[in-house]
């Protein structure tokens, strides 16, 4: 079975797994391709990205183009001569880098393609109240998320799950299968299908989480603020304001019931309980991040607050 030389393309912490497995499972990465040094915390130090540090720790070269279309990056690749480049959570890409390989260019997405095509398919499955996603290997071509389905994976969501801890689940179920793709496509077992043309209503996108996405409208029902919250958990969180103060919401319950007050009304003992009242219950807080402190429970937050 002859493997592909590869190409791997990736810059968060959801893509370390996928470079882990394919390095220990013996496939040539010829370089890895990711994200250039940030300014991060609150020196403003220049930080690596997780995949760069994992690559340097596997002493894999490193790319860290600024423009993926700037010429001496193009020729770059051309000189590696890579048969396959593999795509985990990077940017997009121009025609001319994805086409460039024999064996084209895959891609890991975690969603179950056509479904939730976008740049945050983790969080709107959870925001959307959806009990299941997965993870998809595809290959790439013009328009973004639409090419042909390699394999997939389903995943149950849990009914109290967060967007961090199913972020972490597909991390590593979708590892396995893109490992499982390329010893396939190696051996020349793999299939590709092309993705069904869904009518548009049923169809449901992935775009960026905006600041705006966060903020929590209190006349929505509870479930939707709370699919809302845990969709948003840890990172980057909904907020409500707290007397013109902006506080992130990390954790909650919802309680459907009559509700005598006004959607946002606040209700607390100021001492175990704080909750905000909604279309048709409240949505009782359980951790919270007021702004530019740490999270806390909400007894902690209770007992040094003074309204």
């Amino acid at each position: 079975m002859n493997r592909p030389r590869i190409i791997f393309m990736g810059t968060p912490e959801f893509a370390v797994p996928s470079l882990e497995r394919l390095v220990e499972a013996g496939f040539e990465v010829a370089a890895v391709i990711t994200a250039p040094d940030r300014p991060a915390g609150r020196g403003l130090r220049l930080a690596e990205s997780a995949v760069k540090q994992t690559a340097r720790s596997k002493q894999l070269a490193i790319l860290q183009p600024e423009k993926l279309k700037d010429p001496a990056f193009i020729d770059a690749l051309i000189q590696l001569r890579a048969d396959l480049q593999v795509v985990v959570a990077f940017r997009m890409l121009p025609e001319i880098v994805w086409s460039m390989p024999p064996l084209g260019t895959i891609n890991l997405h975690a969603s179950l393609l056509p479904q939730y095509r976008g740049a945050a398919p983790i969080n709107w499955a959870i925001i959307n109240g959806e009990t299941e996603t997965g993870v998809t290997t595809f290959r790439l071509q013009h328009q973004i998320d639409t090419g042909n389905i390699l394999l997939q994976k389903k995943v149950a969501i849990g009914p109290e799950e967060t967007a961090g801890e199913l972020h972490d689940r597909l991390m590593n179920d979708g590892a396995g299968l893109l490992l499982e793709t390329l010893i396939r496509l190696s051996a020349g077992t793999l299939g590709e299908t092309p993705q069904p043309d869904l009518p548009q209503g049923s169809l449901h996108h992935a775009p960026k989480i905006y600041p705006e996405t966060c903020r929590i409208g209190w006349d929505a029902p509870a479930g939707n603020i709370y699919n809302l919250v845990r969709g948003l958990s840890p990172y980057p969180a909904a907020f409500t304001m707290l007397e013109d103060r902006k506080i992130k919401i990390l954790s909650c319950e919802k309680e459907v019931t009559a509700v005598p007050e006004t959607p946002g009304a606040l209700v607390t003992d100021h001492k175990t309980f704080l909750k905000f009242a909604c279309r048709d219950g409240y949505i009782s807080v359980k951790e919270l991040q007021p702004e530019g402190r740490k999270k806390m429970a909400i007894g902690d937050f209770l007992r040094g607050w003074r309204p």
